[in-house]
């Protein structure tokens, strides 16, 4: 068994993960449940949970002296763009301080260690129009949130290349999928849509607004692709140092994910139309040939992913 450590394990991402591991492996789970629930993990002797933040240098610190981990998958972050707005400062420790001290702690104390993966976004890339977007595109933060993202991501590849700690980074695009929480402030079009309509399921009202025209679009990317992704870039040796786009490489119109997600439950969605919102990006999607090279296949289309997801949501009622 390998000792795993995951760093907002209970969240949306970093459940699946956890789960997926803790069937073969031991995973000790940090996470302060902000965002993430308990309920999300299936508990086993194989998954040790400590309640806490990651921003605690003294919890953290003596995790690091007490365990030897084979691999770190950084997930904790505050997730929302717009909260980061609000509050730069709080997200700068959590998203950017966190993980300076995470690499200094492997640093000093792993020593038969094997990878540390960091969890960045595509928010990087902000407004530039080039598409699709490759690791080495135009960068372009635009929120407190994409900047703390893409200084960490260099900051984590700065440790690999300097100081010998085995580290990659990848870049999220939308991902959807099981254990996302419809009521967030920070979940994602997918999920807040599947809220609508297991709303209509039930006969109750439920609108979904749309901002624009509908005609803005994403690479989205089901979660079992992004574990399939994370192993990969934790495993390879051709990854030590770099960082690697997480999408399938393929645009889908919010409007188009809307009909997708209609036939699927036979039920029409309601939509209240409103202006674009500014700041909004109106395309974006991965070039993932980089990921591919590496050996990753995302086995998921938009169809096949919601298919998977609906049904997960189904048995769950």
């Amino acid at each position: 068994m390998a000792n795993y450590l995951v760093t907002g394990g209970a969240g949306f991402i970093g459940s699946n993960l956890t789960n997926f591991l803790a069937k073969e492996n031991h995973v000790v789970v940090v996470d302060d449940l902000s965002m993430g629930k308990m309920e999300n993990l299936d508990l086993s002797a194989n998954i040790e949970f400590i309640k806490g933040s990651v921003i605690d240098v003294t919890l953290m610190r003596n995790l690091f002296k007490e365990k030897e981990f084979d691999y770190i998958f950084h997930l904790a972050a505050i997730a929302s763009v717009a909260d980061s707005v609000k509050n730069p400062v709080q997200t700068h420790q959590v998203n950017f301080d966190a993980v300076f001290h995470l690499l200094e702690l492997t640093k000093k104390y792993q020593k038969m260690f094997k990878r540390f993966v960091f969890s960045s976004s595509a928010a990087v890339y902000g407004d530039e129009g080039t598409l699709p977007k490759q690791e080495e595109s135009v960068i372009r933060p635009l929120t407190p949130y994409a900047i703390d993202k893409f200084a960490a991501e260099k900051f984590v590849l700065v440790y690999n290349n300097l100081y010998e700690v085995p580290a990659s980074a990848v870049r999220f695009f939308n991902v959807y999928g099981p254990k996302q929480n419809p009521s967030s402030p920070y979940s994602g079009v997918i999920s807040i849509m599947m809220d609508c309509f297991d709303k209509l399921k039930g006969n109750l009202d439920a609108k979904f607004t749309l901002f624009g025209d509908g005609q803005q679009s994403r690479d989205f990317v089901f979660v079992e692709d992004v574990i399939q992704a994370l192993l990969l870039v934790a495993k390879s040796s051709a990854t030590f140092g770099e960082v690697y786009n997480v999408g399938i490489g393929q645009a889908t119109t919010l409007l188009k994910l809307i009909r997708i997600i209609e036939n699927h439950f036979g039920i029409k969605l309601p939509i209240i139309y409103k202006e674009a919102r500014l700041g909004d990006i109106k395309e974006s999607f991965a070039d993932i040939s980089k990921l591919q090279e590496v050996g990753y296949k995302p086995k998921n289309t938009v169809s096949e992913g919601m298919k998977k997801y609906i049904e997960y949501l189904q048995k769950r009622v």
